[in-house]
């Protein structure tokens, strides 16, 4: 039976682990700076820092809308009743999780979509984009009617 054996200098074993550990010290820097502090995956993230871009996402997914818009600060509530369990499940469909914002204060711009199938051009259609630190966690489409009121995800059916 043959036997391998390796011989080295201790500056050599130190050489190889002093690389192993860079190796590994890298990686925990390159991963730990493209999540953000909220667990959210940096590099799939949508951006919305301007107007612009808030209203180049909203017809990224084929809606038409007047360009006025509404903002608004809004707080997540820290513990979730029914309804926002209901609310942050449409979000968790459409790849957000409010969870994760729990008691924080985020903006909220909203849209009147005017192409809404079935609802063109009614005054009742609104797209609402949830931003936090220009960053987007989640957003609906809704209908402010009395007769025939709805919540959806944001991507238009």
């Amino acid at each position: 039976m043959k036997m391998l054996t390796l011989r080295m200098k201790p500056k050599t074993i130190f050489g190889i682990i002093l690389i192993i550990t860079g190796v590994v010290v890298i990686m925990i820097t390159f991963f730990s700076n493209h999540v953000d502090v909220k667990g959210t995956n940096v590099m799939s993230a949508v951006t919305l820092e301007t107007n612009e871009e808030r209203e180049d996402y909203l017809k990224s997914l084929g809606w038409e809308f007047n360009t006025n818009f509404t903002e608004k600060e809004i707080k997540i509530p820290a513990e979730f009743n029914d309804t926002y369990n209901k609310y942050n499940d449409i979000q968790k469909s459409q790849g957000f999780d409010l969870s994760k914002y729990k008691g924080e204060t985020v903006k909220v711009y909203t849209y009147n979509i005017t192409n809404y199938n079935g609802c063109e051009n009614r005054d009742c259609i609104y797209a609402n984009l949830l931003v936090y630190n220009n960053i987007l966690i989640g957003g609906d489409v809704c209908s402010t009617s009395v007769s025939d009121g709805f919540m959806q995800a944001l991507k238009k059916k």
